[in-house]
């Protein structure tokens, strides 16, 4: 598989605070990577970090074939990444429909590239709510609104960022039948989340982060199974 994130020894912070202390992960071609942490260790910040919305002081970030380090978030968006950010961030005034199609694009170049039609599909209770605006959303179609949102920009990319936080079990579950979908579609993926099991059946691995450090790499079903190991990088 072809490298396509590349985040090398980066620091970073928010003026004098540094959070990140020479934080480093890949994402390949295809390829789906869980980040996580306990609360407070930097998952957040490199997230930032990576679309520009934080400066990184060190280190350096390249995506396929361009170096990112820095740049402004819509340059980063143009070169194919696309953000679900935490807290999910609709547009509440605009109706479901609206909300999508102000998003369409192909920034990723992709040769089949996501339309309106795809995202209800993906998304039934999305198309049941098309004309409903977003501040008339319960908290998981607001969620389910926003990773379809990402996906209209086109993006060879796909973060998450506490993508099921706050979530009903059932609808925690769609959310995740939805992302082991893209996964079969070749999407590429980095998700942020807390629940273990469902990462393993989804991430092809997990990067462990501690006090704004890469502390370890595997299998995420080995945070999952092994106590000790989850007791040292998760526990609180």
């Amino acid at each position: 598989m072809s490298r396509l994130l590349d985040v090398a020894a980066v620091d970073a912070g928010y003026g004098r605070s540094r959070v990140l202390f020479g934080v480093t992960l890949h994402v390949d071609e295809g390829e789906s990577v869980a980040l996580v942490g306990r609360n407070g260790m930097g998952k957040t910040t490199t997230i930032r970090t990576i679309m520009g919305l934080c400066d990184a002081t060190a280190g350096h970030i390249t995506f396929g074939d361009h170096t990112i380090t820095n740049e402004p978030p819509y340059r980063i968006a143009r070169h194919g990444i696309g953000l679900v950010p935490e807290g999910r961030q609709i547009f509440p005034t605009l109706t479901v429909r609206e909300n999508l199609i102000a998003t369409a694009a192909n920034y990723g170049h992709l040769e089949k590239t996501w339309t309106l039609s795809d995202v209800l599909a993906l998304f039934p209770r999305l198309a049941d709510r098309a004309n409903a605006y977003g501040s008339q959303l319960s908290g998981g179609e607001q969620q389910m609104l926003a990773i379809g949102r990402a996906l209209m920009l086109g993006p060879r990319l796909l973060i998450l960022d506490e993508a099921t936080e706050g979530l009903a079990p059932v609808v925690r579950e769609e959310i995740w039948s939805c992302l082991r979908t893209l996964r079969k579609r070749g999407q590429s993926t980095l998700v942020v989340d807390k629940h273990l099991a469902a990462l393993a059946t989804l991430a092809d691995r997990a990067i462990v982060i501690v006090k704004g450090g890469t502390v370890w790499e595997g299998a995420p079903s080995a945070l999952a199974t092994d106590r000790a190991l989850h007791d040292r990088f998760l526990s609180v």
